[in-house]
């Protein structure tokens, strides 16, 4: 599901069925506010569960049900097999576009092992001048993780799907090979 200016988002929890009355109702998790404040928010809650339902004043919220239902109907059509073949068209293509782009002069692993859709990648120069360039050839690079983790430094997420194509990614590996 894309995000759509904040949400409504999808997250898929799985269990065992002897597990499923073990599941949490809530997940808090942390942030911090436009001032800098440690701050706490509740992830996941059953809607209004914190309250009685008799004084609920509100039942507007996003609509995770049309959510669930584009997930249940992507997951029905898609089939098990057929989301096993998405699950590794991006592993492969994932690792296809990380061992070409580690092995360019100057992109080296952020991290050790193995990686699903995402992977970071040490870079030369600022990840946003490099952005900057990939864009010019219409191409959207990673992200850069030095807002987010300024001891990574000059480091970039990158991630890759079953819808990019293997030429697609040669593209973007000729486009890092011209980078300082």
């Amino acid at each position: 599901m894309p995000p759509s200016f904040g949400g409504p988002l999808l997250g898929i929890m799985a269990a065992k069925d002897r597990f499923k009355r073990q599941m949490p109702g809530r997940i808090a998790g942390e942030t911090v506010d436009s001032e800098g404040n440690r701050g706490f928010v509740l992830t996941l809650q059953t809607r209004e569960q914190h309250i009685r339902r008799e004084k609920a004043s509100s039942n507007i919220c996003s609509n995770e049900a049309l959510v669930a239902l584009a997930a249940a109907v992507y997951m029905a059509a898609m089939g098990p097999q057929g989301m096993r073949e998405v699950a590794e068209q991006c592993m492969q293509k994932a690792a296809y576009a990380y061992e070409k782009i580690t092995a360019i002069k100057g992109f080296e692993p952020a991290f050790p092992g193995a990686n699903f859709k995402e992977f970071a990648v040490k870079v030369p120069g600022k990840p946003e001048e490099l952005n900057n360039k990939l864009l010019e050839k219409d191409i959207l690079g990673g992200i850069d993780a030095s807002p987010f983790y300024p001891e990574l430094g000059n480091t970039m997420l990158f991630a890759v799907t079953e819808k990019r194509t293997r030429e697609e990614i040669d593209t973007l590996v000729k486009e890092l090979e011209g980078w300082k």
